[in-house]
């Protein structure tokens, strides 16, 4: 479990076959204090650590994973936002994350907002009843706010987050641009909601 809290960016230093999908990952992490089969959520994905080197550390993913995520998309140097999972006891700064990707989200827009940068967003509508103002989403793996949200008319849902100077500078977030595509999870609380109140 997470908190959507990044605190390393990585970088993709291999990419292999193996025949699932084999990726090595750089981190200013301490690799050694690093457990072999350790849950590290990338880009919002849970990973498990197979392999580790000086300051390095291997995963892999599944079929199912690539289905549901951009991982297939992460070349070499690619940057990976990056947090070690939850300790009893630690700080919950954002929301629970899981790293149990529902689905991508795409960059629709990116515009100055006072300090800050308002990203908006489109995503499947089955996610969209998921998604509500004031509520919380982990987007490739950074917990943040939705400050608006609703339906388009292309059977789409469309909502906005503002991302502050300090989540631009400790995140990938800077380096994205419309028609990029996201790795989203919604709030685990809100799917339990959902749940409750379908329920005949």
């Amino acid at each position: 479990m997470f908190t959507g809290i990044i605190t390393d960016i990585g970088r993709v230093r291999r990419v292999l076959r193996t025949p699932d999908l084999r990726l090595e990952i750089s981190t200013a992490f301490d690799v050694p204090s690093i457990d072999m089969g350790a849950s590290v959520c990338h880009n919002g994905i849970c990973l498990t650590v197979v392999e580790k080197g000086t300051d390095w550390f291997a995963v892999e993913a599944s079929a199912e994973t690539e289905a549901r995520t951009n991982i297939s998309a992460w070349t070499e140097d690619s940057p990976v936002n990056l947090e070690r999972s939850l300790c009893l006891g630690d700080e919950l700064g954002g929301h629970l994350v899981y790293g149990h990707v529902d689905g991508l989200a795409t960059l629709v827009s990116r515009q100055p907002d006072g300090e800050s940068v308002r990203f908006t967003f489109e995503a499947d509508r089955d996610l969209g009843g998921f998604i509500a103002t004031k509520g919380s989403v982990a987007l490739d793996g950074v917990s943040l706010t939705v400050n608006e949200v609703a339906d388009t008319a292309e059977g789409r849902t469309r909502f906005g987050v503002n991302i502050i100077p300090h989540t631009l500078k400790c995140t990938t977030f800077s380096q994205k641009q419309p028609g990029d595509r996201l790795n989203l999870e919604v709030d685990m609380l809100a799917r339990y909601v959902a749940r409750l109140t379908t329920r005949g």
